[in-house]
């Protein structure tokens, strides 16, 4: 079993900062990319960045600048350091690992409970 938990995340007021983590335990073999996604009320969710486990990193364009990823594989911990958040910033943010399950010969996504994040204008 693999379970993905998150922390961080809150209220916070427009042109402030926010940082999330997410903890991947369980049987990993191995972890490929761990990533950020979130979703707005009446909203599909959408991709915020991903990192691989060689450290290549990919963002929204709505989010560059202001939010950076970054991964402590020893750990198989995700971090989103939230920078100059904007009110269209909120939403639900979820981690997600793609990752291969010990005895697998596959990788598969995997995703946390998610985390509120409210910026406030």
């Amino acid at each position: 079993q693999v379970q993905l938990v998150e922390s961080g995340g809150g209220l916070v007021q427009a042109g402030g900062s926010l940082s999330l983590s997410c903890a991947a335990s369980g049987s990993i073999f191995s972890i490929n990319a761990m990533g950020w996604y979130r979703q707005a009320p009446g909203k599909q969710r959408e991709l915020v960045a991903t990192i691989t486990s060689a450290g290549s990193t990919n963002y929204a364009d709505s989010v560059k600048g202001r939010f950076t990823i970054s991964r402590d594989n020893a750990k198989n911990t995700v971090y989103l350091q939230m920078n100059s958040l904007k009110p269209e910033d909120t939403a639900v943010y979820y981690c997600n690992a793609y990752l291969v399950r010990t005895g697998s010969w596959y990788a598969s996504d995997y995703w946390g409970q998610g985390t509120q994040v409210t910026v406030s204008s």
